[in-house]
């Protein structure tokens, strides 16, 4: 299959990686072909290698793109209470992960596919987003308003139980976001012993 006629490197970098999301979102890395990624995009498959060096160049380049801008796009102010602050980072890790549900579903469930260099990489970009959610709940701690025995173990599972939304929520559903975000936040609150 040729490439477009006309067709740019800007718009053909991000439809190739958008196809990658998608496809390995739905069939699992280990299962798409770069010459899928290549039929999704309407490209030869030798064009691919114009946008990545290999499937696990690709697959690394995801992730690290995902987890670069949920980093950038998450504001803490440690001024505030540390329960403001939890209900912040609650409110905004749910409308990220429904916003980006295929990132989301990749960063947890690939994470075993890339190489050890790609995955130490990956594992240091999710370890400062974690250390956020930690140093909340180390406040909280400090303040008196939370009472967690291990404030890691605790990050780790609120992690788990708020990107756990993806997996069930459903635009039009019974549930609206905002209704989803009040639930767990009382969910939050009390296994934060708030």
């Amino acid at each position: 299959m040729a490439r477009t006629q006309g067709s740019r490197a800007e718009i053909t970098g991000p439809l190739v990686r958008d196809a990658a999301r998608r496809l390995f979102a739905r069939h699992g890395y280990a299962a798409v072909s770069m010459r899928q990624i290549a039929a999704e995009v309407g490209v030869q498959v030798g064009t691919l290698y114009s946008y990545t060096a290999d499937k696990q160049a690709l697959l690394a380049d995801l992730l690290r793109v995902h987890m670069e801008e949920l980093l950038a796009a998450w504001r803490d102010d440690p001024a505030r209470p540390a329960l403001d602050r939890l209900e912040a980072f609650l409110r905004f890790h749910i409308q990220t992960s429904l916003e980006r549900p295929e990132a989301v579903f990749l960063s947890y469930m690939e994470l075993r596919n890339l190489t050890p260099e790609n995955r130490a990489e990956i594992a240091a970009l999710r370890r400062r987003y974690e250390d956020a959610l930690e140093a909340i709940l180390i406040a909280g701690e400090a303040e008196g308003t939370m009472a967690v025995p291990d404030t890691r173990l605790a990050t780790m599972a609120l992690i788990a139980m708020l990107t756990g939304v993806t997996n069930w929520y459903r635009e039009g559903g019974r549930l609206d976001q905002e209704r989803v975000v009040a639930v767990y936040r009382e969910l939050v609150r009390g296994a934060v012993g708030a």
